[in-house]
């Protein structure tokens, strides 16, 4: 029996590629969505019992309950100084944490240069979010929350994801209209 061969071309290398950010992409997703939900239990549960310990309160120092419940948790701690405090924007940070997760995941479909684009600059908005907020953690309420450093990660790796995916749709756009001018 001869060995099987498999030989790949050139319009499969593109393909196998994209598969690979969308699956890369909705892993990260569900990462998130998962992190996020853990983050809005634990501040859900530590507001109806506040001698409620989370698996995360590891010591004084690592504890994602001060974080989690502290007024940086909610819109960000800006959007109850621009609106008021019971907004309907004034969401758990968590909330649209899963909300952008879940609008990546939808996204993360859609190969097209422009969901890229959208994708990618609200990943970079995510990041930046993180940057603020990573500050207030480590600078104003100085504590080390593990649900907020994962997330944080996980926006970051999100990041570089669509960066390739953004690089690759431009690429097929610019082939796909060289190939027409010819």
């Amino acid at each position: 029996m001869a060995p099987s061969t498999v030989s790949t071309t050139k319009k499969d290398v593109p393909i196998k590629r994209s598969k690979l950010i969308r699956n890369s992409t909705l892993f990260l997703c569900l990462i998130g969505l998962c992190i996020s939900v853990f983050g809005l239990y634990i501040e859900i549960i530590k507001s109806k019992n506040k001698d409620y310990v989370a698996l995360c309160d590891i010591s004084g120092y690592v504890t994602c309950s001060r974080a989690l419940t502290s007024r940086y948790a909610k819109g960000f701690g800006l959007v109850d100084k621009i609106f008021s405090n019971t907004s309907i924007l004034n969401q758990p940070n968590t909330v649209y944490g899963m909300a952008y997760f879940a609008f990546q995941a939808t996204l993360a479909f859609n190969p097209s240069s422009s969901a890229a684009v959208v994708q990618t600059a609200f990943s970079i908005l995510a990041n930046i979010g993180s940057v603020y907020l990573g500050y207030i953690l480590f600078y104003i309420i100085r504590d080390f929350c593990v649900i907020c450093v994962s997330t944080y990660v996980v926006n970051f790796l999100m990041l570089l994801v669509l960066l390739v995916k953004l690089k690759n749709s431009v690429a097929e756009d610019i082939r796909k209209t060289i190939r027409k001018k010819k």
